[in-house]
């Protein structure tokens, strides 16, 4: 039997202490193992890693922000010479394809998160600092001193993982140190990402246990990782089920728990719209319902068709490409059985099925794309059982049968993390529009106008959050720096503190574009620093 591959615990990598069980990668494509065998933490170990990120959390807190910077921008160096290494296991335990998703598209995103996290931390931009001379106070966002600790999803090996992703480029910005449970479907990735992360922080002078990793844990350890005090935080991303047991453990210790967990992200197709360019709507519409195999958390699950001529000439021609569309795989079995359930409640609440083949009999997490339909009254009739989340290349076309109908279906949405309105050129929807705008503005993080959901900007002015249930906090996101950072920071105030003794960037001779008050006017004074 192959040995157990390291854990990243205390500062070092070591053999799991008193492994209970082991777990390997499997590629999707055939169903077969990929080798090595990765070890399932036990609670001692848990227990460990706690400890030592406690003991960091301290010298992490008070770390020069140069070091903090400069290990994130070594992060991102050290990720980008192993790309070619990184790409092919990546494509071996998920099936993505090597290229454009994962050489092209998610690795450079990835990189570029970290070192917008290192421009962040050079730039201050996080910290938000804001200047009263009239009262003598002064407030800026800063360390918690307590770790953080991460938990990441399938569906994301590079930019979402618990090693090298956002939540914990957030989190180290914050200068917390982070305890990360990466994802069991890819722990080759994260392994190696976990060897050039612990490298860079070694060369950084940062504490040696301000990073350590975990691929799986017993689960009665869970709440050992988010039901303590001492975490200042948890980011998490993956399925609702998972997230809200993991929050209520959070919750009884009072752990601020930043959960990404289920969207259906609702499309709607207007009149115009579909009168104008229906065709390529459908081919729009297909192309990112079936992107990565349709795993994505910004997928369109659910569509808003008036019941017209051009609604039902849309149909056919998005049944069309469903009915010619090749298999594609998921993640996992587990995934696969996950969608298949999913598909049956949907059906079992009252949606047919009008476009796809017969599941495809082959080794592997092979699927088929579908396409669901139902008639706007039944879904109004139950709006909670048909919005249940199907995490692949399957939509649910809901009918519309006027405006008001469309407005009523837009009221009966749950929180998602986008909605999408299609419109015509010449103008004739926007009276549609502005009536569905502010009934989806308070249902949703990011409104987006013709576009599908699917692509997410790394961007300060991003929103990758929303409404529960998509997450479990509405005024955070998960993309987009400074903002991401703030949800493992907090708000500092000093009040009639002497100007020597206060954080450099609340000072009044400061480097930066900080808020403060001008002649009785509260202003961005800029005085020689970046933005």
């Amino acid at each position: 039997m192959s040995k157990l591959q390291p854990v990243l615990v205390a500062g070092v990598w070591r053999d799991a202490v008193d492994p209970v069980g082991s777990l390997e990668a499997h590629d999707p494509s055939t169903g077969q193992p990929i080798g090595d065998l990765y070890p399932v933490s036990s609670r001692r170990e848990v227990e460990q890693a706690l400890a030592a990120a406690i003991g960091a959390a301290e010298a992490m807190a008070s770390a020069d922000p140069a070091r903090i910077a400069g290990f994130l921008d070594a992060y991102a160096d050290g990720i980008e010479a192993e790309a070619d290494a990184l790409v092919e296991i990546a494509h071996r335990e998920t099936g993505l394809p090597m290229t454009p998703r994962l050489r092209d598209v998610e690795l450079p995103r990835t990189t570029g998160q970290l070192r917008q996290a290192a421009r962040a931390v050079w730039q201050w931009s996080w910290a938000h600092p804001v200047i009263d001379t009239a009262t003598g106070l002064r407030a800026m966002f800063g360390p918690l001193a307590k770790p953080v600790v991460v938990f990441g999803p399938n569906n994301f090996p590079f930019a979402f993982n618990a090693i090298a992703g956002s939540d914990f480029a957030s989190a180290i910005a914050a200068r917390a140190p982070v305890i990360a449970k990466v994802h069991p479907l890819h722990p080759g990735t994260s392994l190696m990402l976990g060897r050039i992360a612990h490298k860079a922080l070694l060369a950084a002078g940062l504490p040696a246990a301000a990073i350590q990793m975990l691929y799986r844990i017993e689960p009665s350890a869970s709440e050992l990782l988010v039901g303590n005090p001492a975490i200042g935080g948890v980011g998490f991303t993956g399925g609702r089920a998972g997230g809200l047991a993991l929050k209520a453990m959070a919750d009884k210790a009072g752990v601020p728990f930043y959960a990404e967990m289920s969207s259906i992200n609702p499309v709607f197709l207007l009149d115009g719209a579909l009168a104008e360019r229906g065709s390529a709507l459908a081919q729009e519409f297909f192309a990112s319902c079936t992107m990565g195999s349709g795993q994505f958390c910004t997928n369109p699950g659910l569509l808003v068709v008036p019941r017209n001529d051009a609604g039902d000439q849309f149909m056919a021609e998005a049944c069309r490409r469903f009915d010619g569309a090749s298999p594609l795989v998921l993640f996992s079995a587990d995934g696969k059985q996950h969608l298949n359930a999913a598909i049956q409640s949907l059906l079992d609440a009252g949606a047919s099925r009008c476009a796809g083949k017969p599941e495809p009999q082959r080794d592997g997490s092979w699927v088929q794309p579908q396409l669901l339909e139902v008639d706007g009254d039944r879904f109004l009739q139950d709006p909670p059982a048909l919005q249940a989340e199907a995490f692949g290349p399957v939509s649910l076309v809901v009918r519309s049968s006027s405006p008001a109908q469309a407005q009523a279906i837009a009221r009966a949405f749950e929180g998602n993390l986008t909605a999408t309105l299609y419109r015509a050129a010449d103008g004739s929807d926007d009276a549609t529009v502005s009536a569905l705008m502010p009934l989806l503005r308070p249902r949703v993080g990011r409104l987006i106008m013709d576009r599908m959901p699917t692509g997410v900007a790394v961007s300060p002015a991003q929103n990758h959050g929303g409404p529960y249930p998509a997450t479990s906090h509405p005024g955070f996101t998960s993309v987009g720096m400074p903002g991401s950072i703030r949800r493992f920071a907090g708000l500092h105030s000093y009040d009639n503190v002497p100007d020597a003794l206060l954080p450099t960037v609340l000072r009044d001779a400061n480097p930066l574009r900080v808020w403060r008050q001008v002649d009785g006017q509260w202003t961005t004074a800029d005085v020689g620093g970046a933005e």
